[in-house]
Formats: structure tokens, C-alpha cells, sequence
């Protein structure tokens, strides 16, 4: 009898570009609610339940493609390539967004977060608020966005990859 590998480049791709293009979707609809710069909790919610659905589609997949057969390094392996995949996809959207659709996404974004910042503490002092802006102002920059939105993806992917591969695993039987 053959064994049956499945491939996770296979799998990956396909699951990886749907988390991409459903994350890409919310982040436009919450455009085009001009909500850009309110980050609406409802946006983290629904993009976390999608990468929790396409991760564990991911992973039956390759399961079944697998003749049944999961091991926890190949459910990681399809997850963590799932959503990189999707965070690739994601980061380039947001390159192109803050670049060519909101060029001034960062000083607006900025501005928000000192209204936000002077909302919520309105006894800060100048320096405190100048000292909070300066940090945010360097966590503003599109290389440090976009390494963040990758290191927490593939963090997430990791987690939900995890769990699901340890409900779904099925080792493969050492005479097959």
C-alpha cells in the first residue's frame, strides 16, 4: 500500500489567499465606513474568526488529503504557511493603502491616537503627552506595521495551529 503525503504548499495557498482577501475586505468596508482611524473592535473579531475557520479548514483538509493521517509539526506547518500567506497579502495591502489610497494615514492616524490619548487621561502633562507621541510616532512607521501585523499573525496562526492540531491529530501507524 502507498502512502499518501499531502502537500502543504497545496493547501496553504488557497486557504492563505481567502484569510488574505477576507482580511483585506473588512479592513476596506471599515474604509468605507470612515472608520479607518476608530479601529472598530468588530473588524479584530470577525478577521480573528476567519483565521481561526480558514487555519482549521486548512488543516482537515490536508488531514483528509492526508489519508486521514495528522500529525501536531504538519497541522503547524499548515497553519503557520496559511498565515503567513495572509499576512503577506495584508501587508502589501496596507503598504498600498497608507501609500496610495490614505497617503496621510499616518499623520491622521497619529492625530487620532492624541485626541484618543488626551480623551482618556485629560490630566497628562505636555511632556507626557509629547513622550507617548514620540513612541507612537516611531511604532507608526510602515516597516515596523508591517513586521508587527506579520510576527502577530504568524503568532496567532501558531496558537490556533496548535490547538487544532492537537484535537485532530492521528499519528500514522509505524507498518503503514
Amino acid at each position: 500500500m502507498e502512502t499518501q503525503t499531502a502537500s502543504v504548499k497545496k493547501i496553504a495557498l488557497p486557504y492563505g489567499a481567502v484569510l488574505g482577501l477576507i482580511t483585506i475586505l473588512l479592513s476596506v468596508i471599515v474604509y468605507v465606513m470612515d472608520l479607518t482611524y476608530e479601529q472598530p473592535w468588530w473588524q479584530g473579531a470577525l478577521g480573528f474568526v476567519a483565521m481561526i475557520a480558514c487555519i482549521l479548514l486548512g488543516i482537515k483538509t490536508f488531514k483528509k488529503d492526508n489519508s486521514g493521517f495528522l500529525s501536531l509539526g504538519e497541522a503547524l506547518k499548515v497553519g503557520l504557511a496559511i498565515s503567513l500567506i495572509a499576512a503577506i497579502l495584508g501587508v502589501i495591502f496596507n503598504l498600498i493603502f497608507m501609500t496610495v489610497i490614505e497617503p496621510d494615514f499616518i499623520p491622521n492616524m497619529l492625530a487620532a491616537t492624541e485626541d484618543n490619548m488626551l480623551e482618556k487621561n485629560p490630566n497628562m502633562t505636555q511632556e507626557q503627552i509629547d513622550m507617548g507621541m514620540s513612541i507612537t510616532e516611531t511604532m507608526m512607521s510602515p516597516a515596523i506595521i508591517s513586521a508587527m501585523a506579520i510576527i502577530m499573525t504568524l503568532f496567532f496562526g501558531f496558537i490556533i495551529s496548535l490547538i487544532t492540531g492537537l484535537v485532530m491529530k492521528v499519528n500514522r501507524p509505524a507498518h503503514i
